[in-house]
């Protein structure tokens, strides 16, 4: 009879255990991926910060507000088709994704806007997004493409004395030949009205990214007074050592955010000294929030991949993007007064985001992650500005205090874009009165 009644009981436990791990909620935070391929070098470090940084809060808080955070991958090669497909794959219960491809953003945009999924393209992906009004679920904070390219020529403006030295000045656009590289073509021609400049375009294949001897020949003899890149994949690196070896002056040379990378210049080393890019993200580990990170992922053996890449300007880019949703999180529970969210809870919660300098600070990430205030209309933040970062011959170093964006110019671009957007598609834009 005790035997039966033992029986009966680790029976009924069992039962209890597999009941509750079967209805156990889960915060479902896809991560799109490309650990392989030609774009691997920026894709690995992005990969292993996104998912470092949830590892942490799942081991130190129990997740958030009682549920583990689920970080499932799914590689997409940087792959446009490749990355729906991953979106179909696992879009159930999903509460937001993040691809870091512009050309996955824009494919995804109407699927996630129906199904009710936010899209955080985190300065990448359809600069006009930043128009709540016509894009509720798609957000580009803290900044996006238009505005980055209006605060590199205020930076250009300021090391030349002013913003009327840029007048005849040469300037050479080398860019991947992909939606990514064509982004902020139309901000430059505008920039080109307002300041009096010219800008010869020099686009590299996707198929051949390591093939630029005939463009950095033409650099040569055009003799830019400054070079912009908006490279990704072997592309930078390549254009990095063309640029040395024809002898261009790496201080004129300035890459976006997603051209700045230890894998971007560590092959050139000290003779890519001076190179500089834009960035909005802090860099190296000293920062409090690294304290976790190292005693509940690194030390425990938890991280992901290989762990080299921790403090890298893509990985630290990756936790940024990583501490927003989690906030993103903690404030859509506030707001719906539930755990299990739900993408709608979490689009209405990221129009609420307020992060200012104290919150940051408590978060363990002053220098690491910008402030950002995101409201209905505007999906892009009411402070979109950038730091640059130099080469040191070994290391990225922050040089410059946070250089503001001309919104007076791009927000009225934005806002014609996506009106024109709204009438193609049939689209009501909502009031956010």
């Amino acid at each position: 009879m005790k035997l039966k009644a033992l029986g009966m009981l680790a029976g009924a436990a069992a039962m209890s255990i597999a009941s509750f791990a079967a209805n156990a909620a889960e915060l479902n935070v896809p991560s799109l991926v490309y650990r392989t391929g030609p774009y691997a070098s920026g894709g690995i470090p992005l990969a292993d910060g996104f998912a470092d940084y949830f590892t942490m809060i799942n081991e130190r808080d129990g997740g958030i507000g009682g549920l583990k955070v689920k970080v499932e991958e799914c590689e997409t090669g940087y792959k446009t088709d490749r990355g729906v497909e991953c979106y179909d794959r696992t879009k159930e219960g999903a509460l937001v994704y993040g691809p870091y491809s512009t050309g996955i953003a824009y494919a995804l945009i109407e699927k996630m806007t129906a199904d009710k999924i936010p899209l955080l393209t985190m300065g990448y992906g359809r600069t006009t997004a930043a128009d709540g009004t016509v894009f509720p679920y798609v957000f580009n904070f803290p900044s996006t493409y238009w505005n980055q390219a209006t605060a590199i020529f205020n930076f250009m403006g300021g090391e030349l004395g002013g913003m009327d030295q840029l007048k005849g000045k040469r300037v050479a656009y080398i860019y991947l030949d992909h939606p990514y590289g064509k982004e902020p073509i139309p901000t430059l021609d505008k920039l080109v009205e307002k300041y009096g400049f010219t800008y010869d375009k020099y686009p590299v294949a996707p198929a051949s990214m390591t093939e630029q001897k005939s463009i950095w020949l033409q650099i040569r003899k055009t003799k830019p007074d400054y070079i912009v890149m908006w490279g990704w994949g072997a592309m930078r690196e390549t254009a990095v050592k063309e640029a040395t070896n024809i002898r261009y002056d790496m201080s004129k040379f300035i890459g976006n955010w997603w051209s700045a990378g230890e894998e971007v210049a560590t092959p050139t080393g000290e003779r890519a000294k001076g190179y500089r890019a834009a960035t909005f993200n802090g860099v190296g580990m000293d920062y409090p929030l690294y304290d976790d990170m190292k005693k509940y992922v690194y030390d425990a053996g938890k991280a992901s991949g290989d762990g080299s890449k921790a403090g890298t300007v893509l990985y630290n880019r990756a936790v940024v993007n990583a501490a927003y949703i989690h906030e993103t999180i903690k404030l859509a529970q506030e707001m719906s007064g539930k755990a299990d969210i739900s993408g709608e809870d979490m689009q209405k919660a990221m129009e609420q985001l307020d992060l200012d300098a104290a919150d940051v600070k408590a978060m363990g990430m002053t220098g690491l992650l910008p402030p950002v205030k995101v409201t209905c209309a505007n999906h892009e933040g009411q402070n979109p500005a950038v730091l640059i970062q130099e080469w040191t011959g070994s290391e990225f170093k922050i040089v410059t205090d946070w250089i503001p964006a001309d919104t007076a110019m791009t927000r009225p671009l934005i806002e014609s874009d996506a009106a024109a957007y709204a009438k193609e598609q049939g689209i009501t834009p909502r009031s956010c009165s």
